[in-house]
């Protein structure tokens, strides 16, 4: 007699082989139909990539900055496509739509909660990994450049830098950003106070729509184009190419880094920082990382660094006077500044050692952010913080093993371009950024903890940030702040909406429902069309 248990594991043997059959179809079936509507006579099975491929793993892990969210645990896509041509990826939009397919969509791997190549509530899914699409074209004569969406940050300084020596983007600080995704974000680099974020001066694109069309901004029209510089990507279409506007550098500019403790007057210092960083000269970017570190070698007492990163446009003579009259009490020397070129810079503010050469910046590298275990929130700052404040916020610190809390002035251009201009906000009255992050090592079981640590720092700093929004940086995505279920409400979307985009949340939506009605291009934040 067969028992009930073998009746059992014998239907879930069965359905096992049922959905893998089904899989592998589905998979024969987007091969086929890519073939037929791609360009490239490639073979598309050579771009392809199942978890049985020996390839799979290090192919979703390699770019992947945010390590948790490769735990066994989170679910995986069934098969990765890596385009090598714009057709590639038109044709997967194409045939994903034809055969009902869910993707996420990774050009860099930086996303802070992994939503470009995971998904909670779209399974199973696929990931099309643009990490082929890296071609640059750099034209001093009309001072622009073309950049293919699977390029980072690095190689754009770089390819503009053998073209010209006082040229250069306004872009991130990381320098392995992908730059299809960091665009969508805002990006900012140590030029914003300067020449705004990227995404102001972003000035055409080429993307992927929701019908499969590849459009430039003549074709997909001005709503569209605001909408992708700035309102978040994943929402709209893939971006293929990013034309951005080249600005004009100096030969020489000039770095530093000061570093002072709480027991060298930090609190203080760093008080005045706030009052100056957004005010200063505006070829002056200051940013301020805020670690803890053990006050001895043999110490097991730690304290609160502060490490002021200067990048200034321009030679120590002209910084040194700027810094005397307007920040005297960090007592900047001649002995701290070091002039170099602009693209050294570049390695410098990526926290690159000192003599590092240039070439780093292809390899595909950062210094700054190395692939980590971690947790990390945004706030703006419109009114300055108290040293009681900071003191609290040192107390803090110091409960955590390994926390960061990097601030990132601004004022200057920033404060001059409108609200309204593209959907990224944080403009006129925004003295500074704040982004706090909690690391821990693999095999730590305190990793809620850690987690925790996060918005405990949020909560505390609730007095002193911005209020009605509370606003936050896309780019630095927080899944605290609510996501998309199952069921999309722009009801329950306005709860992170209004804090990345405030009041142009609104046209983002309507923008959405126009170019997007059915919500092909979704993810756990993504932009809700209002017919949902």
């Amino acid at each position: 007699m067969v028992s009930k248990f073998s009746i059992f594991l014998f239907l879930t043997v069965l359905l096992q082989l049922g959905s893998w059959a089904k899989s592998a179809s589905t998979l024969e079936n987007f091969i086929q139909c890519v073939s037929i509507n791609s360009e490239l006579s490639v073979p598309v099975t050579t771009t392809l990539f199942t978890p049985n491929n020996s390839s799979f793993s290090s192919i979703l892990q390699s770019p992947v900055f945010s390590l948790r969210f490769l735990e066994p645990s989170v679910p995986k896509p069934e098969f990765i496509f890596t385009p090598l041509h714009d057709s590639h990826v038109q044709a997967a939009v194409i045939c994903a739509k034809q055969f009902g397919l869910h993707l996420r969509v990774r050009s860099g791997g930086h996303d802070f909660e992994g939503i470009s190549f995971r998904s909670e509530t779209q399974t199973p899914f696929f990931l099309i990994d643009l990490v082929n699409l890296r071609l640059i074209n750099v034209n001093i004569k009309d001072e622009t450049v073309w950049v293919q969406t699977g390029a980072t940050n690095g190689e754009v300084y770089y390819k503009i830098s053998q073209k010209s020596k006082v040229h250069a983007v306004p872009m991130g600080t990381c320098t392995s950003l992908g730059i299809g995704g960091h665009i969508t974000g805002g990006a900012y680099g140590s030029m914003l106070r300067k020449h705004g974020l990227a995404a102001d001066n972003a000035v055409d694109a080429l993307i992927v729509d929701a019908q499969g069309r590849i459009l430039d901004r003549a074709a997909m029209g001005e709503d569209l184009f605001w909408a992708i510089r700035g309102g978040g990507g994943g929402s709209f279409g893939i971006i293929l190419w990013w034309k951005i506007k080249l600005v004009r550098v100096p030969e020489i500019v000039t770095t530093f880094n000061v570093v002072k403790t709480l027991e060298q007057g930090g609190t203080k210092i760093f008080y005045k920082w706030q009052q100056v960083a957004d005010n200063i000269d505006e070829d002056l970017f200051i940013r301020a990382v805020n670690r803890v570190v053990a006050l001895g070698t043999n110490s097991t007492d730690r304290t609160v660094m502060n490490i002021y990163n200067g990048v200034f446009l321009g030679g120590t003579d002209r910084l040194l006077k700027i810094m005397q009259a307007s920040f005297p009490e960090l007592n900047l020397t001649r002995k701290d500044c070091t002039e170099m070129s602009w693209i050294e810079s570049a390695n410098f503010i990526g926290l690159f050692p000192a003599g590092t050469p240039i070439e780093i910046l292809l390899q595909w590298k950062s210094a700054a952010t190395q692939p980590a275990l971690f947790k990390s929130k945004s706030d703006y700052v419109k009114q300055v913080i108290p040293e009681t404040g900071l003191q609290g916020l040192w107390k803090l610190m110091l409960e955590e093993d390994a926390p960061t809390v990097m601030t990132i002035p601004y004022g200057g251009m920033m404060s001059r371009i409108s609200e309204s201009a593209i959907p990224f906000p944080h403009r006129k009255g925004i003295k500074f950024m704040i982004l706090y992050q909690s690391n821990w090592q693999e095999g730590d079981k305190n990793a809620t903890e850690h987690i925790n640590w996060t918005r405990k720092v949020y909560n505390y700093l609730t007095p002193y940030v911005s209020k009605n929004p509370r606003e936050a940086y896309v780019n630095y995505r927080d899944l605290d702040l609510g996501r998309n279920r199952h069921k999309i409400s722009f009801r329950e979307a306005s709860a992170w909406g209004q804090r990345y985009f405030k009041s142009n949340f609104e046209r983002l939506v309507r923008i959405k429902t126009k170019v997007d009605p059915h919500n092909f291009f979704k993810h756990e934040q993504s932009i809700p069309p209002l017919t949902l």
